[in-house]
């Protein structure tokens, strides 16, 4: 391990920062207290603080030589709406509301990176510290971009972190292409004709096609996917009925659909269509599909995927930073700023035991042991991108 040693200098402060953050979760578009937390310390380092885009986001702004290029480094602010049991003593003191997914320790680890490179003064460019709302099903990487994050602070690339659980603490993974999915929901209503439950052929049975249509949305992948596609439809609500012997007039579905790949979205959007409307069909009753395409797929570039893994691997070797994992199907808003930019998201090791609860588990709690490894690749990234020269 070859940590930054401004950086392993104010770990205790990382450490308190974290659980403060933890302590005081806020969800998507009201993080006003911790997006202030945020300027505050960006302000005390001596960095220029935007705040107010996409609501409650926050960019640093670190200048250094004469350099006119500049990169972007991103963290998000939200917690989950997910009522905490990790019985940690910096427990959630927002009830129904907790970090579940990590974005306390994000944040502080972008913090601690601001201060070591803004001590340092080894960047020959401009570091943007783009703190940004809402990641979590909200989209606030998506508002950032249409409010002209890009437009107000040129930058030529843009890099992202993650902690991930189920990889040892001391390890990065990241990849060129696809590391992961398109996030698309979909609510399916079928409206039929109710009835007195024992006398059935009175009414048109939605449940019926309840029944066929969650059998029937599964053999998209299987049946009209290459084998080596990737995508995934899964129908996660079913609603209806409210008592033993009434047939109900109305049956709502709703799930979610994972792809890679926009030309796979297509063609299981259309699919969804041609079953609804033919199960409709088959039962006598009609059918809506409402399809949502919420963050499409996070797709790294190449050159900057070299570049974070060789910054990895100065913090943790070269065998600990995996360039070919396996891509995950969940999904990550960071995408829209890969849209916009060439960039490179990264997986950063988090496990502490095989006891470790993933990512969204209400007993979660961010592993403190890698905050300074996190801050460490920042700092050796932003160096690496913008050497002086």
């Amino acid at each position: 391990m070859n940590l930054v040693p401004e950086v392993v200098a104010i770990e205790p402060e990382l450490r308190r920062w974290r659980r403060h953050l933890h302590a005081h979760p806020e969800t998507a578009f009201e993080e006003r207290a911790t997006a202030a937390f945020v300027a505050e310390r960006l302000a005390a380092i001596g960095l220029d603080v935007h705040t107010g885009l996409a609501g409650t986001g926050v960019v640093g702004v670190l200048k250094g030589g004469r350099s006119n290029d500049a990169i972007g480094l991103r963290a998000d602010l939200d917690a989950l709406h997910i009522h905490e049991k990790s019985g940690v003593p910096h427990v959630s003191r927002h009830e129904g509301r907790m970090h579940a997914c990590g974005h306390d320790g994000h944040t502080t680890m972008l913090l601690g990176a601001a201060q070591a490179l803004s001590q340092r003064r080894r960047i020959d460019g401009t570091a943007y510290f783009i703190f940004q709302p809402a990641e979590e099903n909200e989209g606030g990487g998506r508002v950032m971009v249409e409010e002209g994050l890009f437009d107000r602070f040129p930058m030529r690339a843009v890099y992202g972190l993650h902690n991930w659980p189920s990889r040892p603490a001391g390890t990065f993974a990241m990849r060129a292409g696809p590391l992961m999915g398109a996030f698309d929901i979909f609510e399916i209503v079928a409206t039929g004709k109710g009835a007195h439950a024992a006398m059935a052929y009175q009414g048109k049975d939605p449940m019926m096609f309840a029944a066929h249509a969650i059998a029937a949305l599964q053999t998209i992948v299987s049946r009209n996917l290459h084998p080596l596609a990737a995508g995934v439809v899964t129908v996660t609500q079913v609603h209806a009925g409210d008592t033993w012997n009434v047939i109900p007039g109305e049956v709502v579905l709703r799930g979610t659909v994972r792809s890679f790949d926009p030309a796979v979205q297509d063609l299981i959007e259309r699919r969804m269509r041609g079953i609804v409307d033919g199960i409709a069909a088959t039962f006598e009753m009609t059918a809506t599909l409402r399809y949502e395409r919420r963050y499409p797929a996070t797709v790294n570039s190449a050159t900057e995927t070299a570049v974070a893994a060789a910054a990895a691997e100065t913090i943790v070797g070269r065998t600990n930073v995996d360039t070919e994992p396996m891509p995950e199907m969940g999904s990550e808003d960071f995408a829209f700023m890969l849209q916009a930019k060439p960039g490179c998201y990264v997986w950063m090791g988090a496990r502490r035991d095989e006891d470790t609860p993933g990512l969204h588990n209400p007993r979660y709690d961010f592993n403190d042991d890698t905050l300074a490894i996190g801050a460490s690749y920042w700092v050796a990234l932003a160096e690496r991108e913008l050497a002086m020269r």
